[in-house]
């Protein structure tokens, strides 16, 4: 769409260059008035991108539409000299337009003075007078010029006036709390500042003489028309203000923001300069009564506006909680309360909410801790104290709380945190890792209860458990992590990862195409340790990232040893959802495939559905580019998470890998069985490979056999072994009978 701007702009543009002095029908004419409906066209189909949902968006491109309307009549249809006191069509038109213009402001207002008190009307009030205190002075030569009266004269002198109010509103809506015009509002700004400029030439230029279609003046409408256009097709991305935007509130509920703070002092600084540039020169009395009232009202709250810059120094500006400074504070003067009551610290993290931002972007993961900061303050009680440390961990002070009531408002927290949250048309569903410490039992000092707190939540995040009590062995349980993360990043580096590799073997045909690489750690003391020992620790501790590249290039380079040995077989590599929503995957999978000269088919990717459905759009995406590469996709798990029918409709999958929950019970359980059978015909309607994980027993493999499934895996056939030791596998299992090769 912005190129389609940039079109408009150019059409424009191209009409003030080459048309030479004069108008001329074609450039002037034609050729302007179609750049502008092709203007119009962009804007209406972006609002039906939105439909109703978006009055500000409706109310904006009925603005664009009058303008292109008025410029059409203007250029193209005949003056009426006989009509002084009337209104041509052109001139109705473009007063339309700022009537619309006043609705947008006025819904984007409304939308961001929401559940905010009187300070933010006053700081938007002050903002609008100092803007206008400027303009005003700008626009002297014009509003004081005299001559006689007609309906032109009246409105060349109107339209600057008008232009100055629409500017003065913009000052008072971007004065509001929350970024409501985000960075686009610029766009609006310029758009509209040029529109005064030129506004202001023309109404001192009507009065003494006729102002010529092509001249300079109408390329800087053209350029304020084309700024108003694609200030409103930005807008059409931008989503409306969050519930719980980069906002901040104090105790008596009024919502600030730096910004709220800023504007304010900005117009102030602006209105004393008028009024000292009035002490030395002619300044129009409009001009100076603006200024008067800015510094006025801005004089009103400045008792207030020292506690708003000190509540700003403690709260949080995303979710308006108290922060990590105000915890502090307050938390302290309660532990030194010489007759305060036992009292609990509990530390909350969000869990897997990476995951969110790495999928849904920072917007939504924004939009996410501020809903969620919500519906934490709303489950305490009063004297309770809720703040948010940072990232994704909140803290909770509980005032006069021993270990019962601790853990069941813990318990409470994680209840209402547990119910789905829709953002961005999505419903999402986070857990919360609670941990507790108790005062004064564990500690009298905040620094003390914070860092036992941790330990705890730390121990209810890695166990599964959801909430923790402090005890002692967390302390052990915190140096062996933090030693095993310090250990880890130093295996990344010195190749103390191996692979093992487990094989799959194709029923059917009863050969093996493919095995799956299980990531092992060989330890310098510890010995061998399996991926429960240390892959929680790098996913807490931002190593996936590494590891999963590790991971990639050993079994890359082990299939171009097989290749190389005339040996073709798939490797399997599992990836985290943190993995699969880097957008740089694709790219590093194709340059590795590359640089060893195998073909995308030598890799398959096994994904979790959990991925798939937390933002299938982008699922779709990165996965089309691996497949575009050739690199195979597998769902593994499959049944385990909340399955749905659709993404194995629409994503390029491969392979269903039926967890092993179902197939290990499926010989004493009809309903697994059933299951089993079930997901193998819905596979195959899909042409989809199935591979059954956990075939433990001849018993299973033979069922499995029966209902059809394409590749089995589990110990029955092999258990992951290193990569020499699959190959005198492979080798021993062609030398044996094909009947007696399964039961190996």
């Amino acid at each position: 769409m912005f190129g389609g701007i940039g079109v408009v702009l150019l059409v424009n543009l191209i009409g003030l260059v080459f048309h030479g002095v004069g108008f001329n029908p074609l450039v002037d004419g034609w050729l302007a008035v179609l750049s502008n409906w092709a203007a119009v066209v962009l804007v209406w189909l972006a609002v039906n991108r939105v439909r109703l949902t978006r009055p500000d968006i409706l109310l904006a491109a009925a603005a664009v539409t009058a303008l292109a309307v008025g410029d059409t009549a203007y250029r193209l249809l005949p003056d009426d000299a006989g009509a002084e006191l009337i209104p041509s069509l052109a001139d109705t038109c473009y007063l339309m337009f700022y009537v619309f213009m006043v609705g947008v402001l006025a819904v984007i207002a409304h939308r961001g003075l929401r559940a905010q008190g009187w300070p933010v009307l006053l700081d938007s009030a002050v903002g609008a007078l100092g803007a206008a205190s400027v303009l005003a002075v700008l626009l002297s030569p014009a509003l004081e010029t005299g001559g006689p009266f007609s309906v032109t004269v009246f409105l060349s002198m109107a339209f600057p006036v008008l232009d100055l109010l629409l500017i003065a509103a913009l000052a008072g809506v971007a004065a509001i709390p929350g970024r409501v015009l985000g960075r686009s509002g610029l766009l609006l700004t310029a758009g509209l500042l040029l529109f005064a400029g030129a506004d202001t030439v023309y109404a001192g230029q009507a009065q003494v003489e006729s102002v010529l279609i092509g001249s300079a003046l109408t390329g800087v409408w053209a350029i304020g028309f084309a700024l108003i256009t694609a200030w409103v097709l930005a807008a059409v991305r931008r989503r409306t203000v969050p519930e719980h935007s980069s906002i901040t509130a104090v105790a008596d509920g009024t919502v600030y923001t730096a910004t709220s703070v800023a504007a304010p002092m900005s117009a102030t600084a602006a209105a004393l300069t008028v009024l000292l540039l009035a002490s030395q020169t002619h300044v129009s009395v409009l001009a100076v009564g603006l200024a008067g009232g800015t510094l006025a009202l801005a004089a009103i709250p400045l008792a207030f506006r020292q506690r708003q810059l000190h509540s700003l120094s403690r709260t949080d500006d995303l979710t308006g909680l108290p922060n990590r400074r105000a915890l502090a504070v307050d938390v302290a003067a309660r532990l030194r309360d010489i007759d305060a009551r036992p009292s609990a610290l509990l530390v909350l993290d969000l869990d897997r909410f990476k995951e969110v931002n790495d999928s849904l972007g920072h917007e939504a993961g924004d939009q996410l801790l501020g809903r969620i900061g919500a519906r934490l303050s709303d489950a305490l009680q009063a004297g309770d104290l809720l703040a948010r440390l940072g990232g994704d961990e909140f803290a909770v002070h509980l005032h006069h709380a021993d270990r019962k009531r601790a853990t069941a408002m813990a318990r409470r927290l994680r209840l209402v945190t547990a119910r789905p949250i829709v953002i961005g048309g999505l419903s999402l569903e986070v857990g919360l890792s609670i941990g507790i410490a108790l005062a004064p039992e564990h500690g009298s000092d905040l620094s003390g209860l914070m860092r036992k707190a941790d330990m705890a939540m730390y121990t209810a995040k890695s166990s599964r458990v959801g909430q923790h009590v402090y005890s002692p062995g967390d302390d052990s349980n915190d140096e062996a992590r933090l030693r095993t993360l310090h250990e880890l990043r130093i295996a990344l580096a010195e190749n103390q990862l191996v692979l093992h590799y487990q094989p799959k073997v194709h029923l059917a045909t009863d050969t093996v195409p493919g095995v799956e690489a299980l990531v092992r750690w060989n330890h310098p003391t510890r010995g061998l340790l399996y991926p429960a020992a240390f892959l929680d620790v790098a996913e807490n501790g931002g190593l996936m990232r590494t590891l999963t590249r590790v991971v990639l290039e050993l079994a890359l380079d082990q299939a171009m040893l097989w290749q190389a040995q005339g040996r073709t077989v798939t490797v399997a590599v599992n990836l985290s959802s943190r993995s699969l929503a880097d957008y740089q995957l694709a790219g590093v999978v194709t340059s590795m495939l590359t640089d060893r000269g195998l073909p995308g088919s030598a890799l398959m990717l096994e994904v979790t559905e959990e991925f798939l459905l937390v933002d299938r759009d982008r699922a779709r995406n990165i996965l089309l580019r691996l497949r575009n590469a050739g690199v195979l996709i597998a769902v593994d798990d499959f049944g385990t998470g909340y399955s749905s029918l659709a993404y194995l409709r629409d994503l390029p999958i491969d392979e269903l890998k039926l967890d092993q929950s179902f197939v290990i019970p499926m010989l004493d359980d009809d309903r697994a069985s059933a299951l089993v059978a079930s997901s193998i015909h819905l596979g195959h309607s899909l042409g989809m490979r199935i591979v059954a994980e956990g075939v433990e027993t001849a018993e299973v493999l033979q069922q499995l056999e029966r209902f059809g499934c394409d590749v089995a895996q589990g110990y029955q056939l092999s258990r992951p072994i290193p990569a020499a030791e699959l190959e005198r596998w492979l080798d021993a299992r062609t030398a044996l009978p094909a009947g007696m090769r399964a039961i190996r």
